[in-house]
């Protein structure tokens, strides 16, 4: 009984020993958990934040520690919804974490989620508050024209509200090139309450026919856009502001919630030579304008698929794409069809979540260029199961709606439309790099 009581007494060292030495290389929170979390998670995880709790200190991370372990491995944190396997992949907005990363982090937690020499922490991040404008540091400035919203109170507990409210569109005097918009929700309570939202100024063209411009677009998870150097997008005086606004209720009331858009122009003079339309809506339906998807009919317990062709007739630089379903998307993709028959998945989403509305920008030499005539194949598909965890029903059937429990299907694509001329310069230029871009 002695012998047996040393031996096991002498494995259990022997394994601490080895436990203790493999701590000692492990990741530490200071030199390496640290500066993955500020850069990845910090935007949302941090104080006034839109994360349930900041990650931006050794004892926050800690506390969290399995929580962010499991949250990584499944890929569900940082919020990246792209199909790795299919697609473009270059984007400037990638937030995901590589495997190499994800392994740190799982080793870290496994080895006692050590802090390490908080003398390697990386410098802090002046975050801006909840109330000021992201973009106004990039952008060197804060906006040249701010557009705001009529108030609505928000109702607590409630379902799904709406608010559409008009203007008359204020405040220049001659026109402008927008360089750079941002939609941004009140602080405190209203980044809270509005899930997604749209401004979009109607106006009269200088030939005549009205025009739509999108002033901003919001979700959580795409808080603005800057367009691209060179191009821009142009408004005019005068003209109506029409807001749509969707809100989800908190346990407190919002009373007289108002949303802003801002908006930074060109410097006078320096006119792009593009112009962009920004993001437009291509659906995966046959029920036209509103109401939109008209033909979506889910059974319960079912998958279904729907597909929508849209063919351009001119051609085309796409900038993004942001898929938009609800509770039960799944899966949305948009394809392209050349002239020549030749096909192309230009970006995929197989882990969609409505919790975000994330806009996927494609870094700059990986924009897909497209020739008039190519057809845009948007496809969705839901999940009306219970292995759906955003699922709050199964049993129910499910038709096109506004409110989150229903469904949609449309794709949010930035886009600029060229010219022959224009089009012809951009393919010449994109043949030229191709030897250097593939390592010839």
């Amino acid at each position: 009984m002695r012998t047996s009581t040393a031996l096991q007494t002498g494995v259990v060292l022997l394994v601490a020993v080895a436990a203790a030495v493999q701590d000692a290389g492990a990741p530490t929170y200071s030199e390496h958990v640290a500066p993955m979390l500020q850069q990845k998670c910090g935007s949302c995880h941090r104080p006034d934040g839109i994360g349930p709790m900041s990650l931006l200190s050794y004892a926050n991370a800690r506390r969290h520690a399995f929580t962010i372990k499991s949250r990584v491995e499944q890929r569900v944190m940082p919020p990246w919804h792209l199909d790795r396997s299919v697609g473009i992949q270059d984007y400037k907005n990638d937030i995901s974490l590589t495997d190499g990363e994800i392994a740190a982090i799982v080793r870290w937690v496994d080895a006692g989620a050590p802090e390490g020499d908080p003398s390697k922490l990386p410098p802090p991040v002046e975050w801006p508050t909840g109330g000021e404008w992201t973009l106004a540091d990039e952008m060197g400035r804060p906006p040249d024209l701010v557009v705001t919203s009529a108030p609505y109170t928000v109702k607590p507990n409630a379902q799904d509200q709406w608010w559409t409210p008009s203007a008359e569109f204020e405040g220049l005097t001659e026109p402008r090139w927008v360089k750079a918009s941002e939609f941004k929700p009140a602080y405190p309570h209203g980044k809270k309450v509005v899930h997604h939202g749209h401004a979009q100024l109607m106006q009269d063209g200088p030939d005549g026919p009205r025009v739509m411009r999108a002033l901003g677009r919001y979700g959580v998870g795409k808080p603005g856009d800057i367009f691209p150097e060179d191009i821009g997008m142009l408004i005019r005086p005068g003209g109506v502001v029409s807001w749509n606004l969707h809100y989800y209720p908190i346990d407190v009331e919002v009373p007289d919630d108002v949303v802003e858009v801002g908006l930074w122009f060109y410097p006078k003079g320096k006119d792009p030579s593009l112009e962009t339309q920004g993001e437009v809506r291509f659906t995966a339906d046959q029920g036209g304008d509103m109401p939109w998807a008209g033909d979506i009919v889910i059974p319960p317990n079912s998958f279904k698929a729907q597909q929508g062709i849209h063919v351009l007739d001119r051609p085309a630089l796409m900038h993004s794409f942001r898929p938009h379903m609800h509770m039960r998307g799944k899966e949305q993709s948009v394809e392209a069809i050349y002239p020549d028959g030749t096909r192309e998945v230009l970006g995929k989403v197989d882990r969609y979540s409505h919790i975000w509305q994330i806009s996927y920008l494609f870094a700059d030499h990986a924009k897909p260029l497209l020739p008039k005539g190519t057809m845009l194949l948007v496809t969705s598909l839901w999940d009306n199961t219970a292995a759906n965890p955003l699922n709050l029903d199964p049993d129910q059937w499910v038709v096109f709606g506004q409110r989150g429990v229903d469904e949609m299907s449309h794709i949010w694509l930035g886009m600029t439309y060229l010219t022959d001329g224009q089009y012809e310069e951009m393919a010449a230029a994109r043949r030229r790099a191709e030897p250097a871009g593939g390592g010839q």
